[in-house]
């Protein structure tokens, strides 16, 4: 039998966690269900997390990075603003197409964790996940492009994340890609007319 190192044990585990809300909701994945879907034992769940929220924590990191390395890879160097916000949409966008039952279940862990008691802080550790993300997006996207943004970058990233909100809940509901690609354009229409070309002086 292969012995596991703990971060083995937690990156199967969290995989286990997302198949069991993938098929039953966020509710079904109990500590049980994700041992079981992982063949693993309780032990080696409690060898790995010391509870399930911190595996939930974890959780939501492992689906926010692969959403953060997407949207990354769609930003060339010789796009304009406007394009480079669109592609990293439209990336995240495809992954959600793909894995519809994630995206879904991560909205479903907000409205669980904001009315079970105990769970409080998760919503508000997911979103500092999501805002870190929409930052993170935006500095590289000026940075490639060479502009620079007019509000601060923490008010941009929560304005870029209520599109991504509203994208994601009304795709969820009625899967109309014509309605999402133009809310994607006017996302990245609306975001990129926040940018400016720094002006440089004269000698």
């Amino acid at each position: 039998m292969v012995r596991l190192s703990s971060a083995e044990r937690r990156t199967l585990l969290v995989r286990a966690a997302l198949r069991v809300i993938d098929s039953d909701g966020v509710h079904a994945a109990t500590t049980r269900a994700i041992v079981a879907e992982a063949r693993m034992s309780l032990a080696s769940f409690h060898y790995a997390f010391r509870s399930r929220d911190e595996m939930i924590r974890e959780l939501i990191a492992h689906v926010v990075q692969e959403e953060q390395r997407v949207s990354l890879e769609a930003l060339h160097p010789d796009a304009d603003i406007r394009s480079a916000v669109r592609a990293g949409l439209q990336a995240y966008f495809d992954l959600m197409k793909a894995r519809p039952s994630r995206e879904q279940a991560m909205q479903e862990l907000v409205q669980y964790s904001l009315r079970t008691p105990g769970l409080e802080e998760l919503p508000r550790a997911q979103y500092a996940s999501y805002f870190h993300t929409a930052r993170v997006l935006l500095e590289r996207g000026a940075e490639l492009t060479g502009v620079q943004w007019t509000l601060p970058i923490e008010q941009l990233a929560r304005i870029l994340i209520a599109f991504t909100d509203g994208l994601t809940i009304a795709w969820l509901a009625d899967r109309d890609d014509v309605a999402a690609g133009r809310l994607m354009d006017f996302t990245a229409d609306t975001i990129g007319a926040l940018a400016v070309l720094p002006v440089r002086s004269a000698r």
